[in-house]
């Protein structure tokens, strides 16, 4: 395909010592369909110890076979927020998908995600989420977490959204803060957010301290996004939760609901340890 067009779209893909993952993620995304144009794939290996660089670049045939390019970018520096913007400095296109490598996307996601963006007027967009699972925690956990209102009817874009160009004009470069899904998503009002059908797999971590601890984290950047961007929370729709649901669930799912509640209120008694970033899985 020629390269003389502008791409439909940018694959932003923010890797952190992720030798193991990035493979699959990348070989995922190769074997999208269906998108009228090319794609720019853009890895940032930030702050790796690993070979996260040579294992991206090992793909490049694969996005060659199809017509895509396939850039990788290597910082010396940790930190999502900055790889994203290092990599935003070289995307062309006006449609951005970020991605993360530890998530494998179905072969019509990002196809769809460019459909549902492909227009003027400012918009957000991602998949039909499914949290995946190993372990006997984290499979409790997650039978109730795919239940909670927020994760089943909204569009919480975890490990994978993706914003036109007018959406993009929302903000500049990306503060430096905890949850950057959270940050894109409400600079958008729910009738400008799209999710498409097409299914991604979301993995979560293993074992009770891990998820305590991305719980914990995933709070704490909820909080910090409403403190330092309180003008953001007119854009939130997060739907209640009542406790009647609540009691149905724990009597559906005694053993689940047990878990998701423990890891739950783990996470409030030990917020003020929140610091770093930690991963979805």
């Amino acid at each position: 395909m020629a390269m003389n067009s502008d791409p439909a779209l940018c694959v932003l893909i923010p890797a952190s010592n992720e030798e193991a993952l990035i493979g699959a993620c990348l070989g995922a995304l190769a074997r999208s369909r269906g998108l009228d144009g090319w794609a720019e794939v853009i890895v940032i290996a930030n702050g790796c110890q690993d070979a996260t660089a040579d294992a991206a670049r090992a793909q490049a045939d694969s996005f060659a076979a199809k017509g895509w390019t396939l850039t990788v970018i290597e910082r010396a520096e940790g930190g999502k927020l900055a790889a994203l913007d290092a990599g935003e400095a070289q995307a062309r296109a006006g449609i951005r998908v970020y991605l993360d490598a530890d998530v494998t996307i179905s072969p019509d996601l990002v196809a769809q995600l460019h459909d549902a963006l492909d227009t003027d007027g400012p918009r957000y967009a991602s998949g039909t989420l499914r949290i995946t699972a190993q372990g006997w925690a984290a499979r409790a956990y997650a039978r109730i977490y795919r239940q909670v209102p927020f994760m089943a009817q909204g569009v919480p874009g975890c490990g994978v959204f993706a914003v036109n160009a007018a959406g993009r004009a929302h903000w500049g470069a990306f503060p430096q803060i905890i949850s950057d899904d959270t940050f894109v998503r409400l600079q958008f009002a729910p009738s400008e957010r799209i999710a498409v059908p097409a299914s991604y797999d979301w993995p979560l971590v293993e074992g009770l301290p891990a998820l305590a601890r991305v719980r914990r984290r995933q709070d704490a950047g909820v909080a910090e996004i409403a403190a330092r961007f309180p003008e953001l929370m007119r854009n939130d729709d997060k739907p209640a939760f009542p406790a009647g649901d609540k009691l149905a669930l724990a009597l559906r799912a005694p053993l689940g609901f047990a878990v998701y509640s423990g890891v739950a209120l783990a996470s409030r008694l030990t917020r003020h340890r929140a610091s770093g970033w930690s991963r979805g899985r």
